[in-house]
């Protein structure tokens, strides 16, 4: 880690891969209460296969860091009767396609308590979901599964993109009142880039403008927030607007409808396969909302409605430049 002081603010900048901002940020949130715990398989004396934990169990000990059998039904539903004794839970599933066991304590438990108590309980788990491709894994490694919990009630999901956005909202996260599903891009955890230390960071539902342009209007989360920047500057003849949504739901959907509302065009951009991806939600109330100020339809770019594929194949699968400056043309075609 780089130290400097960002100029003006006397605040400690250190340049930080985005697996070690999660990383810190967790430890600060341990560091500022007592009761935050760390949970999942192999996160303790291993520090999680990505590494993301490295470090925590030797010094906050085997209380707090917590090496769960391989079961994610049995790490979600003791971290349900966790957070009831007045805990913070901070569950970590290995792979996104691991969440799948414990989708009935996901959805039918930890969804729904605070509406089952008329508000009496509260449940401030949050279950982190390193999700997406590009790491040369298969299926159950590389999948992004955001739409399943999304559509659930009761959940808030999020998505970090970068370092410092990492940094902040696991912090968020874990103060939350609320159960969160915490998606981190794998594929992005050794990006780096400074970070504020004492910074408070955006409020945790709000999108981030993270490239300003005129002419249309990119929005993605997570993994493809990088790719559709790269896109934008690899554009020579139109300027792209980037909007980094962060918060899936709740959506800050004033952020989106004041972009498009401006450039009049907007591609959506996401890993998971296009049908019945986030991307249809979004373009669904893009529509409602900037009907009379669009020059051509919503176009979403995304994987295809197939298992994920072998590894040599993904690069096929992924969303790329291509893809999104082919979309981005065919705005233009109407």
């Amino acid at each position: 880690m780089t130290r400097t002081m960002e100029p003006g603010t006397g605040r400690a900048t250190e340049t930080l891969t985005l697996a070690k901002a999660m990383n810190e940020g967790m430890r600060k949130a341990m560091e500022n209460d007592p009761k935050v715990l760390i949970m999942g398989e192999d996160v303790g004396k291993l520090g999680g296969v990505f590494r993301v934990t490295d470090g925590l169990h030797k010094d906050f000990g085997e209380e707090r860091v917590i090496d769960t059998p391989l079961a994610e039904s049995g790490i979600v539903g003791t971290a349900i009767g966790l957070a009831l004794r007045g805990y913070r839970p901070v569950c970590e599933i290995q792979f996104d396609g691991f969440v799948f066991p414990a989708a009935d304590q996901i959805i039918t438990q930890l969804a729904k308590m605070h509406l089952r108590s008329l508000g009496k309980l509260s449940l401030p788990v949050v279950i982190r979901i390193p999700c997406g491709g590009g790491i040369g894994a298969v299926e159950h490694h590389s999948e992004s599964p955001e739409n399943y919990f999304t559509h659930t009630a009761g959940l808030r999901v999020v998505a970090c993109s970068n370092p410092a956005d990492a940094y902040t909202m696991i912090q968020q996260s874990i103060a939350s009142p609320d159960p969160v599903i915490f998606f981190e891009p794998k594929r992005r955890y050794w990006d780096k880039a400074p970070v504020e230390m004492d910074a408070p960071g955006a409020p945790l539902h709000e999108a981030r403008v993270v490239r300003p342009g005129d002419d249309a209007t990119l929005l993605a989360y997570g993994p493809a927030v990088k790719t559709c920047l790269e896109a934008a500057a690899a554009e020579e003849s139109r300027s792209l607007e980037v909007i980094d949504l962060r918060s899936l739901n709740p959506l800050d959907i004033g952020t989106v409808v004041e972009s498009v509302n401006r450039t009049g065009r907007c591609v959506v951009v996401h890993e998971a396969p296009v049908f019945s991806g986030y991307g249809a939600e979004l373009a669904a109330r893009v529509t409602e909302k900037c009907f009379y100020r669009l020059e051509s339809p919503v176009l979403r770019v995304g994987g295809f409605s197939t298992p994920y594929p072998p590894s040599r194949l993904e690069d096929h699968y992924l969303p790329d430049l291509d893809r999104i400056l082919d979309a981005v043309d065919r705005t233009f075609g109407w």
